[in-house]
């Protein structure tokens, strides 16, 4: 099926991080559809991705940027326009689960929250004028944990919170100029953080275990390619009368009933 996303100027935040990570997954999949991703992050994985791309024939942008700084955001912005002179769309996926929680400082909280929530406004507010132009549309990578909490990590939770609500606001406050705004919620993805995590456990086989076990449909995680399938045609026109939307791709785990758990094998 053809998205019909070919020489799209995609923009996705947080890109750069380790193969199989849902951003780099993302940016690879928009390549094999066709479209021009641009890389917005400040590893400089980005640059590694990119000449992967050409050298495939692909054109590709990296972006080096720290995502909490307005001018640095507002000076990628400028370079993407510099070199395609569009945007058609903005996958904001910044999200890093820091345990900020009650303990931590008002210092730790805000950063937090400049991180994971203040990101997405700001790639949004300089990219907007083109995305007017465009009749562009907005995807926000979001987390379960705004919805059930998790316990420990308040500023990544206020800010998934305030993800979603930004996701609405958008939506209704861009629908005079036909863009669209909608948020995919992620639960438990085995991506390569998830790993790492797994890793710093006494028994992470066993942890991983239980995890799969809580998820509902088919008692695994969700792929990353699972969510960058989701994530593509959300952005496509075959979804172009969604807007506004909370898309859950979580096997589950959000809204099925806990007694499934003990249905699984």
């Amino acid at each position: 099926m053809d998205l019909g996303l070919k020489n799209k100027v995609v923009v996705v935040s947080g890109s750069a991080g380790k193969e199989s990570s849902i951003g780099e997954t993302m940016v690879r999949m928009l390549a094999e559809e066709g479209a021009i991703p641009v890389l917005v992050d400040r590893n400089e994985r980005g640059n590694v991705y990119v000449e992967k791309f050409k050298a495939s024939g692909i054109d590709a942008l990296f972006c080096k940027t720290n995502v909490t700084d307005p001018r640095q955001m507002e000076t990628a912005v400028a370079e993407i326009i510099q070199k395609y002179g569009r945007i058609d769309v903005v996958i904001n996926n910044v999200g890093v689960n820091d345990g900020v929680g009650l303990s931590a400082t008002y210092e730790e909280f805000m950063e937090s929250l400049k991180l994971n929530l203040a990101s997405y406004f700001l790639l949004t507010k300089y990219a907007l004028p083109y995305l007017k132009e465009s009749k562009g549309n907005i995807l926000n990578i979001g987390s379960k944990v705004a919805l059930t909490g998790q316990g420990g990590t308040s500023g990544y939770a206020a800010a998934k919170g305030g993800v979603l609500a930004l996701t609405r606001e958008w939506a209704v406050d861009l629908i005079q100029y036909g863009i669209r705004s909608n948020a995919l919620i992620i639960a438990e993805s085995y991506t390569p953080a998830y790993d790492d995590w797994l890793k710093t456990l006494p028994d992470g086989d066993a942890a991983l275990a239980k995890i799969n076990k809580s998820i509902p449909f088919e008692s695994r995680m969700t792929k990353p390619e699972e969510i960058g399938n989701t994530a593509l045609f959300l952005i496509s026109d075959l979804s172009s009368h969604t807007t506004g939307q909370f898309v859950f791709i979580d096997g589950g785990y959000v809204h099925l009933d806990r007694a499934l758990i003990n249905l699984n094998p």
